[in-house]
């Protein structure tokens, strides 16, 4: 049997609750520290009580301990995985290997993206040393990463939605470089977000003010199936940052994908237990995005980056047919509504936002300047007023199937219920009870009082009531026995939710290289200690820690040539000669390694 996992985000623990609530298998959070989002940090309570709400269901928490740590801060980082493992944290995931040279309980460890796990080799080794896990590298394809499961044992977790670092993760100094912000911290300045001119070694614009290395976001719903036959077990979706009813929408959307899989697919399981009734339709094009791609999976492709803007645009309603005074038409399937907002790319490619007035028939009328808005425009929905509604009152939709059983003996009567993972209490009552005036009216009511959960976790769907010579239980007692047999039989889920456990053993298996240059991000003794204790001989210091003049920015799969049609080796284009990105500010080379199809920025030229 294999065990499928939809890991989910939590800014904070309200969001972690609404994640399970629509069908999250994991949730992962950080902590109030080293969790690479500065902006979403929680109380070790807060982390206690997502556990808490978490493991009846059998969903698991894990927390992110995922930036790289300076010597000052080791036991800082010691004392909170230690804490972690008090409270019950599932496992940790980590960037910095100083956490492998801690003596710690026996937390397991899952190795971030931030570790940049693309080759089989990089993967193996950490097998070695004990990782549980590996998130792998989003620019994977489908090939290069059953090439991977063919040849390792270890757990492996894919992105398969929300946003994209167009650098490879861990490899990204861009931030640190011109702001002093580090990515490997958790306090990236997105430059990856912001405008840039594309120009020549002759200082000519060939692409001016766009977004050149913003990336859509991906979208993998229709590669499921493709993930699971690849080795995926865990599919993760991105958002520490991304407000509640994101969450609930996507959690939704691929907790519906998942389960159809599974319902053709007998050696298939999701990892946690229960079922969700969501009232409303989950569309991810109706919360945040910047347009989708499906990035590297089925090989390269173009359209992958959202040039034009940075901000979300939402869904595609159609193109405007139409303008007037203060009102305007558009050919669409979908309907606008008051209080919508729409937005559109104006003349100068700027994404120019209004919002629904009022709508009268076909006619739309908005706030705002109608003056860029031209006939045969795109048009798109970036606030969906009555999906949001849905999503606000969306709540708790997630429970567990139980069946109650009344057993009559001559002495007694056994009531015992049994959950969806055949757990299973019992209640011995040997009150003498009256013999029933009416039998029929009384097992009515004996299984109308034993079919209700009141606030439980739990729905009652089957209620067997076997009496052969029915007796009158007064409706409070039986409402009482209700309430001990769910609690106990929630307290029996708790007593024996399986707790993951790392059976780590110390390992001197040799690294994938014997040098290290500063993409090793290694800031601290300890993790020092670790390469070389792994016969890495030169170990160089981390970006963050050191002056590096010249050098490379940031590496990406992502290729501006071929992504606007003009790459020489596969789209036959002419040679360009040197380019550059250029802000208000610096000058940046771009180099490109077609040998290996990628695409380098480089330190800013002086």
């Amino acid at each position: 049997m294999k065990y499928l996992e939809l890991l989910c985000p939590a800014k904070d623990y309200e969001t972690g609750v609404a994640a399970i609530n629509h069908g999250a298998d994991a949730i992962y959070i950080g902590a109030n520290q080293f969790g690479a989002r500065e902006d979403a940090g929680n109380s070790l309570s807060d982390i206690e009580k997502l556990v808490n709400y978490a493991h009846p269901f059998y969903v698991r928490v894990y927390v992110t301990v995922n930036t790289i740590i300076y010597d000052d801060e080791l036991d800082k980082v010691k004392s909170l995985i230690e804490n972690l493992h008090k409270i019950g944290v599932d496992a940790i995931i980590i960037q910095d290997l100083a956490i492998l040279e801690m003596d710690l309980p026996p937390i397991p460890i899952f190795a971030s993206t931030q570790t940049h796990n693309d080759s089989i080799d990089k993967i193996k080794f950490l097998e070695s040393v004990g990782f549980k896990r590996v998130i792998l590298a989003r620019e994977l394809a489908l090939n290069e990463i059953k090439e991977i499961s063919n040849q390792t044992n270890i757990e492996l977790e894919a992105f398969v939605h929300g946003a994209l670092c167009v650098s490879f993760s861990g490899q990204c100094y861009f931030s640190q470089a011109i702001t002093g912000r580090s990515a490997n911290r958790g306090t990236c300045s997105q430059p990856c977000r912001s405008s840039y001119d594309l120009v020549d070694g002759a200082g000519k614009v060939l692409i001016k003010n766009k977004h050149l290395l913003s990336l859509k976001d991906i979208n993998l719903s229709n590669h499921l199936a493709d993930l699971i036959d690849s080795g995926i077990t865990s599919f993760k979706i991105e958002g520490r940052l991304k407000d509640i009813s994101y969450v609930k929408n996507v959690a939704s959307y691929y907790n519906t994908l998942l389960n159809k899989i599974i319902e053709n697919n007998q050696n298939l399981k999701r990892a946690s237990s229960g079922i969700c009734e969501i009232a409303f339709t989950p569309d991810p094009e109706r919360s945040f995005n910047r347009g989708f791609t499906t990035y590297f999976v089925s090989g390269r492709e173009k359209e992958q980056s959202s040039m034009d803007t940075q901000k979300s645009v939402g869904k595609k309603l159609g193109i405007v047919t139409e303008i007037g005074k203060g009102w305007f038409t558009i050919r669409s399937k979908d309907a606008l509504v008051n209080g919508d907002g729409i937005c559109f790319i104006n003349p100068k490619g700027v994404l120019t936002g209004l919002r629904v007035n009022r709508v009268e028939g076909s006619k739309i009328f908005p706030y705002g300047d109608l003056s860029e808005l031209k006939i045969g425009v795109e048009i798109y929905r970036n606030h969906d007023h009555e999906f949001s509604n849905a999503l606000k009152i969306s709540n708790k939709n997630r429970w567990l199937g139980c069946e109650i059983k009344a057993e009559q003996s001559d002495s007694e009567i056994i009531f015992s219920a049994k959950d969806e993972d055949n757990h299973t209490i019992s209640i011995t009552v040997s009150e003498k009870f009256d013999n029933a005036m009416n039998a029929d009216k009384s097992v009515e009511n004996i299984i109308n009082q034993l079919s209700k959960s009141g606030d439980t976790i739990f729905k009652v769907q089957k209620v067997d009531v076997l009496m052969n010579n029915p007796v009158f239980i007064p409706t409070s007692t039986i409402n009482q026995i209700r309430r001990n047999l769910l609690e106990m039989l929630l307290n029996k889920r708790i007593e024996l939710y399986c707790k993951p456990i790392n059976n780590r053993k110390s390992s001197d298996n040799p690294y994938i290289t014997s040098k290290l240059t500063f993409k090793g991000n290694v800031s601290n003794q300890l993790s020092k200690a670790f390469y070389r204790r792994h016969g890495v001989s030169c170990v160089d210091t981390a970006f963050e820690l050191q002056k590096v003049p010249d050098t490379e920015l940031m590496v990406t799969r992502y290729c501006i040539k071929y992504e606007i049609g003009i790459c020489p080796s596969k789209q036959g284009g002419k040679q360009t000669g040197e380019l550059y990105l250029r802000d208000n500010k610096n000058l940046y080379p771009l180099e490109f390694d077609c040998k290996n199809c990628l695409m380098k920025v480089k330190s800013p030229k002086e």
